[in-house]
């Protein structure tokens, strides 16, 4: 491991400054990410930024939403009762992240900041990686491709965001609130991440300095019928080869609303906006989830080892609605 400065701000604005003076720097949550690719030499921070002493409440807004800090960590927004009762897709999806012990330490903002990576990127020794050496190619093309994207992937990477906290955010519609040294910026999180394109480097919207700050999630009666199902090759600590948070509000046995979003299918939480705008208004059934799933998925680029993700995500999208709508489907 390189060697490294520790320094603990005492405030956000004081870790805003810091990190913009020096782009080696790297803001420290949790560490669960960060210091696991610090050992193996593929993260290399000068600097880093230490901000669990930042925001770690979770207030309840007027309007019943939640306003949750950046340093709150995992298992507490998981276990809190106005999460798992109003919000059960984001407790669903927190409780099946990595194992208890990470989710004791993971903070929210850190969460939302884990790099986008495979094996190839950790392999700094024998492949090729365009988001640890820019230019330099991707063996993951070509390569082993069970964990790698179908959706928005580029010739540059093909890497999965690893979150399922974020999956569960993106279809709640969660705003994530950030500072620096421009003042604060709110963004909706499912423009947050980027997708590869040219840079597989950039990863998501923030500017030198800035920092998450809190993520903000509206109210919604929908928010509470909704669920997290998480497909993957062992029954823990393993990251989703398909994943699916959805939330749905049934009228008179049609769909009135609905919302979607993916995960392990592309560089970021994929919002499935298109099976979405298929379903409203449409009468729930099992066809009309398959129909609407396989909509979404039309635009899919599979490789030779991924290729079942496809048939994979739309019966889990379709699964998961049924559950959701009961008898009205």
């Amino acid at each position: 491991m390189k060697p490294f400065t520790y320094v603990r701000p005492a405030d956000g604005a004081e870790a805003s400054s810091l990190a913009a003076k020096n782009n080696q720097a790297r803001f420290l949550g949790g560490g669960t990410n960060l210091v696991d690719l610090m050992r193996q030499n593929v993260e290399t921070p000068a600097e880093l930024l230490d901000v669990t002493g930042l925001r770690a409440n979770i207030e309840i807004t007027a309007s019943g939403g939640l306003l949750v800090g950046s340093a709150v960590r995992n298992s507490t927004l998981a276990a809190h009762p106005h999460v798992r009762q109003h919000f059960p897709v984001l407790s669903r999806a927190l409780l099946s992240g990595a194992s208890a012990q990470i989710r004791n330490m993971a903070t929210v903002g850190g969460n939302i900041m884990q790099r986008t990576r495979c094996a190839y990127f950790y392999d700094v020794a024998g492949a090729r990686c365009n988001k640890r050496n820019p230019g330099s190619g991707c063996d993951a093309i070509g390569g082993f491709t069970r964990y790698h994207a179908v959706l928005g992937a580029s010739g540059h990477c093909i890497a999965t965001h690893p979150s399922d906290m974020c999956v569960a955010l993106a279809a709640l519609d969660a705003t994530v609130h950030t500072a620096g040294p421009d003042g604060k910026r709110s963004v909706p999180i499912i423009e947050f991440h980027l997708l590869p394109g040219e840079h597989p480097e950039v990863e998501t919207v923030l500017r030198p300095g800035e920092l998450i700050t809190a993520v903000e999630i509206s109210a919604s009666a929908m928010a509470a019928r909704s669920e997290y199902r998480k497909v993957r090759d062992r029954s823990s600590y393993a990251f989703a080869l398909v994943s699916v948070a959805a939330a749905i509000n049934m009228a008179q046995g049609q769909i009135a609303d609905v919302r979607i979003a993916l995960g392990g299918v592309a560089a970021k939480p994929w919002r499935a906006a298109r099976a979405e705008e298929i379903l409203r208004g449409k009468k729930a059934s099992k066809e009309q989830f398959l129909d609407a799933a396989e909509s979404e998925l039309a635009a899919a680029r599979p490789l030779e080892g991924n290729r079942f993700k496809i048939g994979l995500a739309k019966r889990t999208i379709a699964a998961v609605l049924g559950d959701l709508a009961g008898d009205a489907a």
